[in-house]
């Protein structure tokens, strides 16, 4: 089977970095955990699971990915968030082509992903299947120049596989909701950050208006958000509002920077 190195990166994860490990480990031949200053036992319980714990402080969500990326020793890299999980069924599937003369026919896999929030899986309203590229060759791929959102460039093909892995993200709705606004935030600075030519396309009312009407619509009726009842309307109601708060905290930073 190729050998591959299973990169995380952590900050006060505890709650699923055991299963995250776990699951992943018959598969690896070394667990890097790249650790940003956590409080709780995310460290002790990756080492009592046989992961190098490398300290590092928060570089940025790309920069710091791309560091443990960077550690590894594997051709082939797993990279996985400190709260994706593994499925028995993904495991074999990840097995089988791991001891495949196929695997090098692509230069990474993207895997499809279930959002879970507390314990119950979102499978409708846009959320899935969501695949993110995670197995990839380690000279092939790097993690993009983002501040938030961040995703793997290949340089070569990908593919995707038909089994899931659990995204245990949030703990309830109302943390979905605070993400969405810190992430809203970020991306304005994004946007931002690219310059007046690249923002000024940003600032018109379809972006602000119409944008978000069209997500809500697009996530909880095309989409099928409403089959997951009372949280399918939340989610929709808060995903499309942090559409459109992209746009006004974007606004709020060039009034802000206008006045200096």
């Amino acid at each position: 089977m190729q050998p591959v190195s299973l990169v995380i990166v952590a900050q006060d994860e505890e709650g699923t970095i055991g299963r995250v490990i776990a699951a992943a480990k018959p598969l690896v031949a070394e667990v890097i955990l790249v650790d940003s200053g956590s409080t709780d036992a995310t460290k002790q319980i990756a080492k009592d699971l046989g992961a190098l714990c490398i300290e590092q402080e928060w570089l940025g969500f790309s920069a710091q990915k791309n560091f443990a990326i960077g550690k590894a020793n594997c051709p082939w890299v797993l990279s996985l968030d400190a709260d994706e999980v593994l499925t028995d069924l993904l495991a074999a599937e990840l097995q089988a082509l791991l001891a495949s003369p196929d695997l090098g026919a692509y230069d990474g896999y993207k895997i499809p992903r279930i959002l879970f929030i507390g314990d119950r899986a979102i499978t409708h309203g846009g959320f899935y299947p969501d695949a993110q590229l995670r197995l990839f060759k380690k000279d092939k791929g790097r993690f993009g120049d983002r501040l938030v959102h961040e995703a793997i460039k290949m340089d070569g093909p990908t593919l995707q596989l038909k089994q899931p892995m659990h995204h245990f993200a949030y703990k309830d709705v109302a943390q979905f909701e605070r993400a969405m606004d810190k992430y809203a935030r970020l991306s304005a600075l994004e946007f931002f950050n690219r310059g007046r030519d690249y923002y000024q396309k940003k600032l018109g009312p379809l972006n602000i208006v119409v944008h978000p009407a069209w997500t809500f619509f697009y996530r909880y009726f095309l989409r099928g958000g409403f089959l997951d009842g009372a949280d399918g309307l939340k989610l929709a109601s808060i995903y499309s509002g942090y559409v459109g708060k992209k746009i006004t905290y974007l606004h709020d930073l060039v009034r802000q920077n206008a006045d200096k």
